[in-house]
């Protein structure tokens, strides 16, 4: 008889979290790491990313650090395929790198918006790629994408967002679709919102935090340690026949008018 926790047992693995030297990235690294992963931040900037391992580290974590940018297809699969031939294999890859800009949509400036296409939808594109091209040799893999409650719903001034988080729901089915008989599990997490940084100016405007605990059925904002279990379950064998799903932890905003 097994146990119920060694479902959801991470060790031996290695899950690589783009963009995560701060705020959801870094939220589930941690995670991942108390359910006994290897992890491998990424981000851009390297002094940040060197912060992030260092607090890692410091919970008795087995960390690496890759920095470079996900909108850069050479740059990621270099980085990718060097990690697999001097370290070992990443098993888990979560696609958390993202951006935000908020504007009228009639004054949303063009440059702008292609920016927000590289970071928010061509980078899972990337990522998962260089990625899945190692996994697929060894039928196995999970890939999870951080979509948005965006995904389903919008609001005001952030309609291209919405766009890419749209887009990164069904990559993520057609992920699951042509890499599901390679033995990939490829999913998406969508968080509701949550107190991060990408989220600063909203959670200090009192009258949009009013709004958003009348609207939200749990009436509060979401805190990051509450996205963990939902990545350590997709990460897991347990999620062994869960694909092309994506998951919302929005503490039920999505489900009500």
């Amino acid at each position: 008889m097994f146990k119920a926790t060694e479902l959801f047992d991470l060790s031996s693995r290695t899950a690589l979290v783009t963009g995560s030297s701060q705020g959801i990235g870094e939220a589930l690294a941690h995670g991942l790491a108390k359910a006994g992963a290897a992890i491998v931040l990424n981000g851009r900037d390297a002094t940040k990313l060197e912060n992030a391992a260092a607090r890692l580290r410091d919970t008795g974590a087995q960390v690496h650090t890759l920095a470079f940018d996900v909108t850069d297809a050479a740059a990621a699969a270099a980085a990718i395929n060097e990690f697999e031939t001097a370290t070992g294999a990443i098993d888990i890859l979560v696609n958390n790198a993202g951006m935000q800009h908020r504007t009228p949509l009639e004054d949303f400036d063009p440059e702008m918006f292609d920016r927000l296409l590289k970071t928010n939808i061509s980078s899972v594109f990337i990522a998962g790629q260089a990625c899945a091209r190692h996994m697929i040799k060894r039928g196995a893999g999970k890939i999870i994408n951080i979509a948005s409650v965006q995904t389903a719903l919008a609001r005001p001034g952030i309609a291209p967002y919405t766009a890419t988080k749209g887009a990164v729901a069904n990559l993520t089915k057609g992920m699951a679709t042509d890499w599901g008989p390679h033995g990939l599990q490829c999913n998406a997490i969508a968080p509701g919102y949550f107190d991060t940084p990408l989220n600063a100016a909203l959670v200090a405007d009192p009258e949009f935090s009013a709004w958003l605990e009348k609207r939200t059925p749990a009436r509060r904002w979401g805190q990051l340690p509450e996205l963990v279990g939902a990545c350590i379950f997709l990460s897991s064998d347990s999620a062994s026949f869960v694909n092309g799903h994506t998951l919302f932890v929005d503490g039920g905003i999505s489900a009500c008018l």
